[in-house]
């Protein structure tokens, strides 16, 4: 018998259909676990990890004199089954197996998953044959290929995954426990502190300390309106910026009509063809869809698993020579594209546009399969379709532009005017995402005289840098070497979820400012990059086989000891700073009562509600809904009517529950309650 071990259920289903050759494919339940079976084979999907890691028993209490935070650092590290139907389904078809093949995704995580996976496989029978199917896409070609040239499991690189799993629990909990702890935080209120996340939560800090400490400065810019034969049209002052006033004002006080032209100047301008996607690329362009990053790389997976597009975890930019580029183009005929893969078939280009990265693990992300919007949600659709017209364009040829610059001169200052006309569109036929517009100017020779029909003097002021989109930073994790292709999505998801930032672009929240502020003041190597670069390094060179798993891993926990001696000196310190600088957060406003501040405040069980500080000489107070409903959080938007923050609730998977002013919603509440009396 034949056991097939996918990543997920839906993997296991699509591999089973693929492989039976349109022979009968029987679904059944075992323990609750879907299994698939054909022929002599039996297909099973995991749920991810059904394994994981955690410290060893005694380690649970957070209050604990003996195990303080520090001392998790060096406790020990056990494995725990968190599926164990699973694994006992794996260990009874494992029994009877004489071929095992391992099919999870092909990179760090999903080879630790099959690693996993080999394990169990190898307690239940020690002696069958275990091979490992590599494939980039889930679609007929590509898994035959897989399973008629199997590979073997890749412990180099299931170590590197090991390695950051055991350093990133190691990191996640001995910081997160003793800054929580320091800032008397528990329950739901902890304050989390990660390898990957600080720094990114660092940088997003840091832009925004850029941006309260920009003093703007004031500039001028002097333009001209003007026309020739009935078409407008404007110009502007070379001098661009004029810095000072006085300059501007004579600048404008010198214009004087006509508009005499000095100069044509008309040439071509080459406009590339976009490079194919990787991870990184991918959320970029989708981030101007609309989309999160978190939310892009769940759709991509979806598309990924149900055949429609290839693996979407990738650092590669060029199309390997095995991808038969001409099969996909065929195939995308059955799909609504059909027009444009006939236009690029009679355009293409000799050779595909390529980026600077090339990996062997996985191709650029590319569709796989025809689809049409039937067979999706219409977000579904328009990432797919991103991805089709995106492979179409690194097929095309490059777009032309036209250029026309012209030089004025009015009263002896001068003048210019610059315009662009889409001359060969190229790529941008089938590839409509760019934003560059045609800019047309009428016609114009030396020595027209044209009009001053209006003079207009602009007051400008320079401006902040911008806050980070989700896509800007992780284009800067990237480059900074923060976490990898598979991760940098999950972490600012998980600086939203924990309330560390908040909006897109990214702004740091009271609580987000203060964690990573006085951690860069008592232990500024937490949020700083550095520790993080080493050790993603590090983690590469496992892969590689340069290094062993255990020996980065006790490189890292050294680093971490270092950081702790700053910690533990300071730890008072560390723990006021945080309890003053988030007090805030609670106070939505004054009491109308007494004039002291109004906070939300949280009773025995899951009650909450916003108390007077007066208390006990005041005791105004109003009632909110049971923590149950959600966690209440200060909103930004402020009552008119009562000078009070609004509230809203959150609660995981949910969407956030917006109370707004709560005397407001109070007095309502109590009005509607006497209405029916």
């Amino acid at each position: 018998m034949h056991l097939i071990i996918a990543e997920k259920n839906i993997v296991a289903q699509r591999i089973a259909g693929l492989l039976s050759e349109g022979g009968r494919v029987t679904a059944e339940k075992d323990g609750g676990v879907s299994i698939y079976h054909f022929g002599d084979s039996v297909a099973m999907g995991l749920k991810g990890h059904v394994v994981e890691i955690d410290f060893e028993e005694g380690y649970t209490n957070w209050r604990s004199e003996v195990h303080t935070p520090r001392t998790l650092i060096d406790a020990g590290i056990v494995k725990k089954a968190t599926e164990k139907k699973i694994v006992a389904l794996i260990k009874k078809f494992a029994k009877k197996a004489d071929l095992v093949t391992i099919a999870t995704d092909y990179d760090r995580e999903g080879e630790l998953i099959g690693k996993e996976a080999y394990e169990i496989v190898r307690s239940a029978n020690r002696d069958v044959t275990v091979n490992r199917a590599i494939f980039s896409a889930i679609t007929k070609p590509e898994i035959a290929a897989a399973f008629e040239n199997p590979t073997t499991v890749d412990f180099d690189l299931a170590a590197a995954g090991e390695a950051r799993q055991e350093i990133d629990l190691v990191w996640g909990a001995s910081l997160t426990r003793f800054i929580s702890i320091a800032a008397k935080r528990g329950g739901n209120n902890i304050l989390s502190v990660g390898r990957v996340q600080s720094p990114t939560l660092g940088m997003i800090v840091d832009r925004e300390k850029e941006i309260e400490a920009f003093v703007p400065t004031p500039y001028w810019m002097l333009s001209v309106m003007s026309e020739k034969a009935g078409e407008p049209f404007e110009a502007r002052h070379t001098t661009g910026k004029f810095w000072d006033k006085a300059e501007a004002k004579t600048a404008e006080a010198n214009t004087k009509a006509p508009l005499t032209v000095t100069d044509v100047k008309e040439g071509m301008r080459s406009d590339s063809a976009p490079s194919p996607f990787d991870t990184t690329g991918y959320i970029v362009a989708a981030g101007r869809l609309g989309l999160s990053a978190s939310n892009a790389m769940r759709i991509a997976e979806e598309l990924y698993m149900n055949g429609f597009i290839s693996y979407p975890r990738t650092d590669n930019t060029i199309y390997p020579k095995s991808l038969d580029l001409d099969a996909i183009l065929n195939d995308l005929k059955k799909s609504p594209f059909k027009s444009d893969v006939e236009w690029t078939e009679k355009n293409r280009r000799a050779q595909p546009t390529s980026g600077k990265k090339s990996s062997t693990d996985h191709p650029p992300i590319h569709p796989a399969g025809a689809a049409n919007p039937s067979m999706m949600d219409e977000q579904s659709w328009k990432v797919y379709e991103l991805v089709v017209r995106r492979f179409l364009a690194t097929l095309s040829p490059d777009a032309r532009w036209k250029t026309l610059k012209i030089m004025f001169d009015a009263g002896g200052e001068e003048y210019t005017s610059t315009g662009q006309r889409l001359e060969v569109e190229g790529y941008r036929h089938v590839y409509g995402y760019s934003q560059a517009k045609e800019q047309i100017l009428p016609e114009m020779s030396v020595g027209d005289r044209l009009p001053v029909n209006k003079i207009v003097l602009e007051d400008k002021e320079t401006l902040p840098p911008a806050r980070y989109s989700q896509s800007k930073l992780i284009q800067q994790m990237e480059e900074l070497g923060l976490g990898t292709k598979s991760t940098r999505h999950d972490v600012i998801g998980k600086l939203v979820s924990r309330r560390y930032v908040e909006e897109n672009p990214l702004k740091p929240t009271l609580v987000g400012k203060a964690v990573t502020e006085t951690l860069e003041e008592y232990a500024s190597l937490i949020t700083k990059p550095d520790m993080t670069q080493t050790l993603e390094r590090h983690m590469e060179d496992i892969k590689k086989g340069d290094k062993t798993k255990d020996g980065v891993v006790e490189e890292s926990k050294k680093m971490l000891h270092r950081i702790f001696d700053e910690l533990e000196a300071n730890e008072e310190n560390i723990g006021n700073e945080i309890m003053d600088r988030t007090a805030e957060e609670r106070i939505i406003g004054k009491c109308p009562i007494c004039g002291q501040s109004l906070m939300l405040k949280t009773s025995k069980g899951m009650a909450q509600f916003i108390g007077c500080n007066g208390y006990p000489d005041c005791s105004f107070n109003i009632g909110l809904p049971s923590a149950q409903w959600g966690k209440a959080i200060r909103d930004d938007k402020v009552c008119e009517i009562h000078g009070l923050n609004h509230i809203r609730l959150i609660r995981k998977g949910s969407r956030p529950w917006d109370i707004g002013c709560p005397l407001c919603s109070h007095i309502n509440s109590n009005r509607e309650s006497l209405s029916m009396m």
